[in-house]
């Protein structure tokens, strides 16, 4: 009997040593090497192989090679994962001892922290070779993009904002002199100069919370549309690095830190305006210099002519590559301008004054911004963080009048405000890509400072920009600190999750010219984010979010106990704002060359108080629920024309029962943009656009409706050779007679009854107007 046993487990052992060898000798071996678009060496980059049962991995060495061995005959499943990078997805079949060799080029992820250095940088995936490889990781959402370059070059630009109307759905529009930050709306907000869309231009934020026109007021026309590399956008609150004023959506403009060769555009047209700008970016020591100088005018078409005048410089020293470097850059901006506010529709259909005229020429203003934002990021394959921080000191002067004679009969109801403040902050963010469970897990941690130090906040009844009265003359100290972690983890090659959480602590002190309103306080709030992504199948991924953010009020208002015009007692407000959001959204690349993305979502926000900047006071607003849908496409036609078509449908509501009404004042219900363009591979470029948005409720009851908006601009580009290019650009090509921006509220011209005449205030669209530039390189 024992021998019978010894001979059955001597037979056993042999027939899976023989089994073992038989299998190592179908075994096949997978090996490769990763690179940038640049032909860089990724080091560290994860290499996961999923075939027959088998999980096997690997890394990526100092030059970027890897090897897997012992993989199963048959198809099997590679994905790629490095840290600010698209994840990629390979379908192999290895057979039978086999040695196959698969190289890759990896892409940035739509969300990468990278020092841009040319503009290539950032791409659109329907213009990469195999754009399905490239969907893993390239965003969590739907409403997550990236802006090329190559979009912007042949795009006709009439004002510099409008470089931020690449973001699908988003419209800017202007209702005061050109010198005045944008209104912007976006997903059923009319969000006013900023709030609930956060910016930032070169590192340095726009938005000014606690501002004296607008808490979270951002002004873009410091923008230079040629120092653009692209845009990174998000929309919705479910990202955990995004804290103040990013509710409804954020967008970081990145600058170059290299020009291929110096550059001299000079460039005139209809109505006043001129505009030269120079660049170089020579090269000194180890990195790099870049130079920008831009000088401008515009009149516009009014009748009172806005001579505006500004002057913008760059001044930028980088060092290194995208993933592994530091720049140091200063800007500086500053601008003066008359303005022609909205009219009251009642004097241009009488004729009491031309569709471009103002009830008040003498409303204007002046505003400075000069700062210094130092960047530095260090990474490999496992790790990377990123550490940006600014200083700027920042003016304003704003001198308007929108209700005419109504408060003050006989001198009228001119009002400036200033702000005048010294800002300071900075942001960390460390990355780190790890195994769990056997798959890739990313971490994202940080932390956002911010202090503000205003020592003018005023608030001045004026006649004809000489102050009369002081409404109110504050000063104000305001910290943010916010923390933020988030988790993303491969649970299979189909399905990824993550998790995120913020926390936001702000405290403020404020010194008002009456004591009675001085005081000092505090607020915090956490905001969680979940999502959930499923695919790629048939290039195509799909995605569920859901997230709490908020917004900052004026912290005037929580220290606020009286008008400071009337002297009756106010209520104060909470300075922090929750809002509540959801979505659901797909993105696909096929067939090839489209880029499509559709996403549902929903934003709601709690009752809140907001600071009216205009009166000095608060006033009480109510809950409000939007819903939407948007579908932008962009699609690579040749190897020189793109189209695109973004659409996008709102319904905005306030969500409580109210006599007034439910419909917000200001929300779009509908944004269309599209365009033809024909890029610069040529002696011929160029680009034709469209720009719809539809009617709006004016009032609460929707008693008062606006007109819709349809603009059609166009630009066209002569390349003679290397060195001289020609553009000419038409803005309004119908010379369409349409609005920029409608109000509903009550307003008194001279002869008026004094309690005034509730109507329609419109300022009007640019009419049709051409400008001609020459680009000189050298």
């Amino acid at each position: 009997m024992l021998v019978v046993r010894r001979i059955s487990a001597l037979a056993a052992f042999l027939f899976l040593a023989c089994a073992g060898f038989a299998a190592a000798g179908t075994a096949g071996t997978l090996t490769g090497t990763v690179v940038d678009e640049s032909g860089g060496v990724l080091p560290g980059v994860f290499v996961n192989l999923e075939a027959s049962g088998a999980d096997l991995a690997s890394v990526t060495d100092d030059a970027g090679k890897w090897r897997i061995e012992g993989v199963p005959a048959g198809p099997a499943t590679l994905t790629f994962r490095r840290i600010n990078f698209v994840g990629a997805r390979r379908e192999v079949t290895v057979a039978p001892g086999e040695v196959l060799t698969v190289d890759l080029v990896l892409v940035l992820s739509l969300t990468a922290d990278v020092l841009v250095t040319a503009r290539p940088t950032l791409r659109n995936i329907a213009d990469l070779p195999e754009p399905a490889e490239n969907l893993v990781g390239i965003a969590s959402t739907a409403s997550v993009g990236a802006i090329t370059a190559a979009q912007l070059q042949a795009r006709p630009v009439m004002r510099p904002g409008e470089v931020l109307e690449t973001v699908p759905g988003l419209v800017i529009s202007q209702h005061s002199g050109e010198g005045k930050a944008n209104q912007y709306y976006l997903r059923g907000f009319n969000l006013d100069h900023g709030t609930d869309f956060a910016t930032t231009v070169a590192g340095m934020p726009l938005n000014m919370p606690s501002g004296a026109h607008a808490s979270g007021y951002s002004d873009s026309n410091v923008i230079i549309p040629e120092l653009v590399s692209g845009i990174q956008f998000k929309k919705g609150p479910y990202f955990a690095e995004d804290g103040d004023f990013s509710a409804a959506g954020s967008a970081n403009v990145s600058y170059l830190s290299v020009l291929e060769q110096p550059v001299t555009s000079i460039s005139v047209g209809g109505q006043g305006w001129s505009r030269v700008f120079s660049a170089a970016s020579p090269h000194l020591g180890d990195g790099n210099l870049l130079v920008g100088v831009e000088v401008g005018k515009n009149d516009g078409p009014w009748v009172e002519p806005d001579e505006l005048r500004k002057v913008n410089g760059v001044l930028r020293y980088s060092r290194g590559d995208t993933q592994n470097g530091f720049s140091i850059t200063g800007l500086s901006y500053s601008a003066n301008w008359h303005a022609t506010d909205q009219v009251p529709v009642r004097a241009v259909e009488s004729g009491r004054i031309d569709r471009f005229a103002g009830i008040d020429s003498t409303g204007g203003g002046r505003t400075y911004r000069h700062g210094v934002v130092a960047d530095s990021l260090r990474s490999n394959g496992e790790t990377s963080t990123r550490i940006t921080a600014f200083g700027m000191r920042y003016g304003l002067n704003l001198i308007q009048n929108f209700t005419y004679f109504l408060g003050n009969p006989a001198d009228g109801d001119q009002f400036e405000q200033v702000d005048r403040r010294t800002s300071t902050g900075v942001k960390l963010t460390h990355r780190r890509l790890r195994q769990f469970l056997g798959r890739p897990m990313e971490w994202k941690t940080g932390t956002q400072l911010r202090h503000d130090d205003a020592n003018v906040l005023g608030l001045y009844d004026t006649v004809r920009q000489r102050r009369t009265h002081t409404v109110r003359e504050d000063a104000l100290r305001q910290t943010s600190l916010g923390v933020f972690g988030e988790s993303v983890l491969d649970w299979t090659s189909f399905f990824r999750t993550s998790i995120g959480l913020r926390g936001d602590i702000y405290r403020f002190a404020v010194d008002a010219g009456d004591p009675v309103n001085s005081g000092a306080g505090a607020d915090s709030i956490v905001s969680p984010k979940l999502t959930a992504i499923l695919g790629p199948w048939r290039q195509t991924e799909f995605y569920v979010n859901w997230g709490e953010g908020f917004h900052s009020n004026d912290v005037r208002g929580a220290t606020l106990r009286i008008d400071p015009r009337t002297g009756e007692p106010v209520e104060r407000l909470r300075p922090l704002v929750k809002a509540r959001g959801g979505e659901i959204g797909v993105r696909t690349v096929r067939p090839r060359g489209l880029h499509s993305t559709v996403a549902v979502w929903y934003l709601d926000f709690d009752s809140e108080l907001l600071f009216l900047g205009d009166a000095g006071v608060t006033a009480a607003s109510r809950p409000s629920f939007r819903y939407g849908i948007e579908w932008a496409n962009y699609m690579r036609l040749t190897p020189w024309m793109t189209a695109e078509a973004d659409l996008a449908f709102t319904s905005a509501r306030f969500s409580d029962h109210d006599p007034s009404g439910p419909r917000i004042p200001g929300s779009l219900n509908r944004v269309f943009s599209g365009a033809l363009t024909f890029e610069p591979v040529s002696r011929l470029f160029g680009s034709v656009r469209v720009r719809h948005f539809g009617p709006r409720p004016l009032i609460e009851d929707n008693s008062a409706r606006s007109d819709s908006t349809t603009v059609w601009n166009g630009r066209l580009g002569i390349r003679f050779n290397r060195r001289v290019t020609v553009s000419f650009e038409v803005f309004n090509l119908l010379n369409s007679p349409v609005s920029d921006i409608d109000y509903f509220y009550t307003s008194r011209l001279p002869g008026e009854p004094l309690a005034g005449v509730d109507d329609v205030h419109t300022h009007p669209s640019i009419p049709r107007t051409a400008r001609v530039g020459l680009q000189m390189s050298f």
